[in-house]
């Protein structure tokens, strides 16, 4: 099992009372943390415009922006988003700044794409708030786009939704085959068979029965499309919040809790801590947290992406993962 680490831009009022001219020093700060510790493979952001679980007035950062940054001030560690929403850039585009950043980085930028979902940025941003059907007819398209322009550092497409003519992409990825895709999403009928067509990873919720049936799902629409369903690396994004006892792991929600609750209320707050703990998720004693993911890996999940929502205040529970979890699990 491979692990990446989630770096706070703010999305997730993970940087709230951290004065925005400190917060780049945070950011970077961690994800330099993460390419020294060899304990992760890659580290991520988020593609969103406003906060959740409610829009604020609190930074988030941009993801692409950030791609940029960190592929110049880091050596080693792979660069991701989770994931990048295919209607908020053209695809030409779009390959044009991956395959820079690629560049920058020296071969290790990822592709995390997927359909988008959050409508009230989507609204905001002036993109409107296309039926499911579009958004996702998008992404079919747009992923062809750039996985040829990839390839061969020129693009034509004539689609429903995107025409390119001629588009010069130049330079290309360094990364052979061009840049890894992977798409997110657990739509059964679309999602899962552009995934079984075009991808090189995936990423399903880690409730172990969800991750079971989507990967039963994907499994059918390789052997319909002709693709290799073992060659595809699945994964899951865990929100982490681990301590030496349970009593810890509950002074640490309720840390979280009181720095968040006055920016998204009682009810929203209430409802974003009960995602993070409770049976199942990444919070508990490394001994809980190192069985939930031996589960997981059971099913099949070879590829874990951690949040650490407290990651940008204190990393000691990303150093106790490192420490007891991560070698339990490699």
């Amino acid at each position: 099992m491979r692990f990446g680490l989630f770096i706070p831009q703010g999305w997730r009022l993970d940087l709230v009372g951290i004065d925005p001219k400190e917060q780049w020093a945070v950011m970077n700060g961690l994800a330099t943390y993460a390419d020294t510790a060899k304990a992760w493979d890659s580290l991520w952001v988020y593609d969103h415009f406003h906060t959740v679980p409610v829009p604020s007035g609190e930074a988030t950062h941009e993801a692409w922006s950030l791609m940029a940054a960190y592929a110049a001030t880091t050596s080693r560690i792979k660069l991701g988003q989770m994931c990048t929403a295919m209607s908020y850039r053209n695809p030409a585009y779009l390959a044009k700044v991956a395959a820079t950043v690629d560049v920058i980085s020296g071969g290790r930028v990822q592709m995390g794409i997927g359909g988008g979902w959050y409508e009230h940025e989507w609204r905001a941003y002036g993109y409107g708030f296309p039926s499911a059907g579009v958004r996702l007819g998008r992404l079919d398209e747009g992923v062809q786009i750039m996985r040829d322009a990839w390839r061969d550092g020129v693009v034509s497409f004539d689609g429903k939704h995107y025409q390119v003519d001629g588009a010069i992409v130049a330079p290309k990825p360094l990364q052979d085959g061009g840049i890894p895709l992977w798409i997110a999403g657990g739509g059964e009928k679309v999602t899962l068979r552009i995934a079984a067509r075009y991808a090189q990873y995936t990423n399903f919720a880690s409730a172990p029965e969800v991750f079971q049936n989507k990967s039963e799902i994907l499994a059918g629409h390789c052997r319909d499309v002709g693709t290799d369903f073992d060659a595809i690396v699945r994964s899951s994004n865990v929100n982490v919040v681990l301590g030496s006892s349970e009593a810890e792991v509950a002074d640490r929600l309720e840390r979280i809790r009181s720095r968040v609750k006055d920016v998204a209320g009682q009810d929203a707050t209430d409802a974003m801590i009960a995602s993070m703990s409770g049976p199942g998720t990444g919070a508990g004693t490394p001994e809980q947290v190192i069985e939930t993911l031996t589960n997981l890996r059971g099913l099949g999940c070879e590829y874990v992406i951690c949040y650490f929502p407290e990651a940008a205040y204190d990393r000691s529970g990303i150093e106790m993962f490192e420490r007891e979890v991560i070698p339990a699990l490699q």
